[in-house]
């Protein structure tokens, strides 16, 4: 029943994950199920917050009552409260699903309760990790490797995908209160925090959204250089979650960054085809499994 409630949740997301998940063996396609229920269940906390007048200390108090949850999943005798939680445990005691990533991802969610703001480049990547990097390197204990360097190549493929992320929503998080954009580019580029709340598409916007896809790119890269051939095989989920990612990336680009009407998204059919190919790709063995980002 709570592995029924987890697939839901992550079959009516219509995830970029959805897609990566579809081909793997029950056991740890449950696993990634509560991985992701617990993300989505968890960041649905923070997005009470924005503007609409939550109550933030109770959001503070949801989150600790979450931290208490993960604590139970790796006690010997802990049973959960949450049903997510449950289908956690579960996940937990099957796979070496990190602890610390666990809580940081709840550490991440907690950042977005405030005034969202970071002044560099640098000061925004630990807010990536706990979001997005830290969501990585829980899914790789359940897809199994044998390289260490597997765990680099989570954290900067987890990186890009949040920048692309930010590149997406920027209109939507600023309308929120919540500015990724580091102060210091816009600065460099001449946009106010006014103009991403109201939506002006301008040169100068399309010149900052630009720098912030180069920068995703070069996350994209690190992490093809990172990417350990001896695991392709059982790597080719988070492969094809960093293909459609930057299959995303690159229609805002070819959409010169056109991000403040409907939410862009890679068509289900591009999805597929590119979970088909990742998946060929692995089973014949061939090598351009983890070039993909060049």
């Amino acid at each position: 029943m709570i592995g029924h409630l987890t697939a839901r949740l992550t079959r009516k997301s219509r995830s970029n994950f959805y897609y990566a998940f579809l081909a793997l063996p029950k056991p740890r396609r449950d696993a990634l199920y509560a991985v992701y229920a617990f993300c989505r269940t968890v960041d649905d906390v923070a997005d009470l917050a924005g503007g609409r007048g939550a109550d933030v200390a109770e959001q503070r108090r949801e989150l600790a009552r979450w931290r208490s949850d993960v604590a139970l999943c790796y006690a010997r005798d802990g049973v959960p409260a949450h049903p997510i939680a449950r289908a956690l445990a579960d996940a937990v005691r099957a796979f070496a699903i990190p602890r610390d990533a666990l809580l940081a991802i709840i550490d991440g969610v907690e950042m977005d309760l405030d005034r969202v703001r970071y002044e560099t480049a640098e000061d925004l990547y630990p807010y990536c990790y706990r979001v997005a990097s830290a969501v990585g390197l829980c899914c790789i204990e359940i897809f199994g490797y044998t390289d260490p360097r597997a765990r680099e190549y989570a954290v900067k493929l987890g990186t890009a995908l949040q920048i692309t992320n930010i590149i997406r929503d920027v209109g939507a998080d600023a309308r929120d209160g919540r500015v990724y954009v580091p102060r210091q580019d816009l600065g460099r580029f001449g946009v106010t925090e006014d103009d991403l709340r109201a939506g002006r598409h301008s040169e100068r916007f399309v010149q900052l959204m630009s720098h912030q896809a180069a920068r995703a790119r070069e996350f994209y890269r690190a992490a093809r250089e990172s990417f350990p051939t001896v695991d392709a095989r059982s790597l080719v989920p988070a492969e094809i979650m960093g293909r459609i990612y930057l299959a995303l990336l690159e229609e805002i680009e070819a959409r010169r960054f056109q991000v403040f009407g409907d939410r862009i998204t890679v068509p289900t059919t591009r999805k597929v085809a590119i979970a088909f190919r990742c998946w060929a790709s692995a089973r014949l063995g061939h090598a351009g499994v983890g070039t993909w980002a060049a």
